[in-house]
């Protein structure tokens, strides 16, 4: 599927409106929060001159990357890239061949790139110490005596002029776009990183002792101690070459210093990794934001289904200056994901957006939003997002819902077969339920679920029975005996309408009790006053519509035959089809993304954050204590 690029015509009058109240969280920015952020592709806070420095020096450090990498595979190349180390030619600025390198120079050209300050300062130093190097080299007086710093030898050789050209203009480059280099990092970084070098260095120097110890053939092995070994293991760490003093009595196979050598680079990377993080922990809303959310929702909550998901408790909030819209979001992994469409008063979403966006440049987070609205997409677009159709939304209109005709033939009969099979629904707001039953509810729910992940983030509460939460709409289904066998909750959208929240049934329940009781809802909604309900997210509907057709190109068609063997796993088409019974409205829905190349890393964040993803790391009983949830 392609990309769809939106755009607007509409005018923002609520930007330009007075700021209002600044209580819970702190409400950024105002018209230039967005400075940089609104109006294209631009993002830099600098000249046209800045922004070309930093351009320069990331491309630089890609280059040298692939060729690092290029010259680890290429022996002959690698081979001409390592004579400095003989003879006496000198390369630029990082520029060596190998892996370990490559891994380095690639680390530091994503952090670059992601606008990291903590990486402008190392390249900075790094860069400057060698430019100076090369410089003392190729300038200095030729004096007598031993603290002469005269190289005749590098003012001999063409190539060593090239280096010092080349490092010198990435230094500049560095120098003109330090102002694109703003994206802050975790406070807790330099500490991380202090603690990850001190311990990562002395477990891999004990684990290089122990190497050296059981493969040290030298003849005088005995005279080396242990702690003469643990040296050479922390020489070798820190210097890739140990001095003669610290190989005395020390003959290690060739496979020993290579591993040693390769815990080195990891450590460097894991030191780097823990010294350039991304700011992770985000304040949760508060409850005076959650309490102007729902007045925000009271308001405007009928424009978009998924408004009332704003309040699940783990994401942040954003406020517009005038307080009239909000924008709700969670950092995963590197990426602020925001979700469904902004809440409040379109004319405010800009003034919302804007200070989102600055936000995730300040901290170098990856902007994106899932599940947008076509109305919202064409606001964000106007701030330099891209779209990509993710797929559909199943809207029923209940008033024109009927299980008469030839086309709901099927679903009638399954409908009346289970009806006579003894099931029954129950419906009633979650307000209305005494809180012993409620208990109950939640207990079979829980028991009901597929896995020990709570999933959900874009279309899902993730919680259930919350005494906030009271106008959900709770339906229970009982077999024949009395038995509770499936539930169903929905969320309010708007006034008069809901939005599928949590299904969990009975296993071993009556095959279509799910549409059993979603045909009950849309036939009784008159008792709750509802006059349409959201359902289920298909995702790329079209596809699997369009790719059955006759005429289907074969681009469709593969791609149609790509989804259906990955539904094997995830649901995809089924979920289309299930939907589908129901002839709902088709509303499409949008991910929107800054740059093609973060589409991965959001995919994952997003996988992690609906919970079909989980990060690897420590185990969870030692992990802090999750927030819990208010009562």
């Amino acid at each position: 599927m392609g990309e769809v690029r939106l755009t607007s015509v509409e005018t923002d009058r609520g930007a330009s409106q007075a700021p209002g109240s600044a209580s819970g969280r702190k409400e950024a920015g105002g018209d230039t929060a967005g400075k940089g952020a609104g109006g294209g592709r631009e993002t830099g806070r600098g000249t046209a001159r800045s922004r070309r420095g930093a351009a320069f020096a990331v491309w630089y450090l890609r280059v040298v990357t692939f060729v690092n990498f290029l010259s680890a595979v290429w022996l002959s190349l690698g081979q001409d890239l390592r004579r400095h180390n003989t003879e006496d030619f000198y390369t630029p600025y990082l520029l060596t061949a190998g892996f370990a390198s490559g891994l380095f120079s690639l680390l530091l050209a994503v952090t670059m790139g992601r606008r990291k300050r903590a990486a402008w300062i190392l390249n900075l130093v790094l860069g400057g110490a060698l430019l100076l190097a090369f410089a003392t080299a190729a300038f200095a007086p030729c004096t007598q005596g031993e603290l002469s710093l005269c190289y005749p030898e590098f003012r001999d050789h063409a190539q060593n002029w090239v280096s010092l050209g080349l490092t010198a203009a990435f230094v500049g480059s560095l120098w003109l776009g330090r102002r694109e280099f703003y994206a802050r990092g975790d406070r807790s970084n330099p500490a991380l990183a202090t603690v990850v070098a001190a311990v990562g260095l002395l477990v891999t120097s004990l684990v290089a002792a122990l190497l050296v110890g059981v493969t040290n053939t030298d003849p005088d092995s005995s005279e080396a101690t242990f702690l003469a070994r643990w040296r050479y293991g922390v020489m070798r760490l820190i210097t890739l070459a140990p001095d003669a003093q610290a190989s005395r009595a020390i003959t290690t196979p060739g496979w020993v210093d290579v591993v040693v050598n390769v815990m080195s680079m990891l450590l460097l990377l894991a030191v780097l990794f823990a010294a350039f993080r991304s700011r992770r922990v985000v304040d949760p809303l508060s409850e005076e934001d959650e309490e102007r959310l729902r007045a925000l929702l009271a308001r405007q909550g009928d424009r978009d289904s998924l408004g009332y998901f704003a309040l699940r408790r783990e994401k942040s909030v954003i406020w517009s200056p005038t307080g009239k819209a909000a924008v709700t979001y969670r950092v995963v992994g590197g990426v602020s994901l925001a979700s469904g469409d902004p809440i409040g008063d379109p004319e405010a979403w800009p003034g919302a957006i804007e200070p989102w966006l600055a936000e995730a440049r300040e901290h170098g987070w990856v902007p994106a939003v899932m599940g947008a609205s076509e109305e919202a997409g064409q606001i964000y677009a106007r701030h330099g997002l891209d779209a990509l159709e993710l797929g559909d939304e199943a809207i029923v209109e209940t008033a024109e819902f009927t299980l008469d005709g030839r086309a709901m033939r099927t679903v009638r009969q399954a409908y009346n077969r289970v009806k006579r099979a003894g099931y029954t629904v129950r419906i009633r707001r979650h307000a209305d339920i005494p809180a012993e039953e409620m208990d109950v509810l939640l207990l079979r729910a829980d028991d009901w679920r597929d896995g020990a992940t709570e999933r959900g983030f874009s279309m899902a509460l993730g919680r259930l029975g919350d005494p906030g939460d009271g106008q959900c709409v709770m339906l229970e289904c009982t077999d024949g005996n009395g038995d509770l066998r499936a539930v169903l909750s929905f969320v309010p959208w708007g006034p008069k309408g809901l939005s599928l929240d949590l299904m969990r049934r009975d296993r071993d329940s009556e095959n279509g009790l799910m549409e059993f009781m979603v045909i009950e809802l849309l036939e009784r909604s008159k008792e709750i006053g509802v006059t349409q309900v959201s359902l289920n997210f298909a995702m790329f509907r079209s596809v699997f519509e369009r790719g059955s057709r006759l005429g289907a190109g074969p681009v469709l068609r593969l791609w149609r035959s790509l989804l259906s063997f990955f539904s094997r796993w995830w649901q995809i088409e089924s979920l289309y089809r299930a939907n589908a019974k129901y002839r709902p409205i088709w509303e499409p829905r949008f991910m929107l993304f800054e740059k093609s190349s973060d589409l991965l890393r959001i995919g994952i964040a997003a996988g992690r954050a609906e919970g079909f993803l989980e990060a690897p790391g420590l185990p969870k009983w030692l992990h802090r204590r999750h927030l819990e949830t208010r009562r």
